[in-house]
């Protein structure tokens, strides 16, 4: 009764070490399945759109904005909770989703929600409800915020890696918006300075926390509006595998979960052995 409690606890802990190895890429995996599914039912709720609604979104959107415009960030957030005009702009879906952001240099496409509420950036990319709404035009400035190195979603983890010249897109409504990053600087929390809108200037800066794991600062990757051009979308992709690296989690489950595989099946040859033994006796 004994050996069988000892082998039973022996698989125990050779399936709670595999799962918390595991547990990284599983978790991520399925966050990317759902980010999809908003992604895709965003799509499918545009493509039922007709080009009056689209203009009337974006009429409401800009009116938002240019009241934005009037105000110096940091504005103050009360005003906008419980602000039906901002929780109802850009929100075809009634989901709170206003469209999604691609970076094709880290292979990122993340659906961009309203606020920065912790929900929010669980799963996707919050848009900062002081900033202007990511609809593009001179004098605007939207700031879109995501978590980095979160144990069950990728998100931002890679915002690091992306350079000046880099291109990163945003989709809304039936509109593709291109901006070319210009600007990448870390800078404490408090300082907003480079969160300023610029008269005349159509800016969208993507923040995150650094260093990774320490947090005590912030990452601002600020890209200037460009005409959009196809190709140049696709000539990003190619960036992917020149700034691939692997990470601790993919070392855990590539070299751990084999490891912790091999050291299991050890110890059960042990103590078959052992058994065997014992009866021979």
């Amino acid at each position: 009764m004994k050996k069988r409690l000892s082998t039973i606890i022996l698989i125990a802990v050779f399936l709670v070490g595999l799962g918390l190895m595991m547990y990284p890429t599983v978790s991520d995996l399925i966050n990317k399945a759902h980010q999809t599914v908003a992604i895709n039912n965003y799509e499918k709720t545009v493509a039922q759109m007709t080009k009056t609604d689209f203009r009337q979104i974006l009429a409401d959107a800009r009116i938002y904005n240019l009241d934005i415009t009037s105000n110096e960030f940091p504005r103050d957030k009360k005003d906008l909770e419980g602000n039906s005009s901002y929780h109802s702009a850009m929100n075809p879906s009634g989901n709170g989703m206003m469209g999604y952001l691609k970076i094709d240099a880290i292979d990122l496409r993340l659906p961009i929600y309203h606020t920065t509420d912790e929900t929010v950036l669980q799963s996707g990319v919050g848009h900062v409800p002081t900033t202007s709404l990511p609809v593009g035009g001179n004098g605007t400035h939207a700031v879109l915020s995501g978590h980095r190195g979160l144990p069950s979603a990728k998100l931002f983890t890679d915002l690091d890696k992306v350079q000046i010249g880099d291109y990163f897109f945003i989709y809304i409504l039936d509109d593709i918006l291109a901006y070319k990053v210009d600007q990448i600087k870390t800078v404490l929390p408090a300082d907003t300075q480079d969160l300023q809108i610029i008269k005349g200037e159509d800016h969208v800066t993507l923040v995150t926390c650094t260093p990774y794991g320490i947090n005590t600062h912030r990452l601002l990757i600020r890209g200037t509006r460009v005409p959009y051009d196809s190709t140049v979308e696709e000539a990003e992709t190619a960036k992917v595998s020149e700034r691939k690296t692997i990470t601790v989690e993919q070392i855990a489950v590539y070299a751990g979960a084999p490891a912790l595989t091999l050291i299991f099946i050890a110890a059960l040859v042990v103590r078959k052995k052992q058994k065997k033994k014992e009866v021979s006796e």
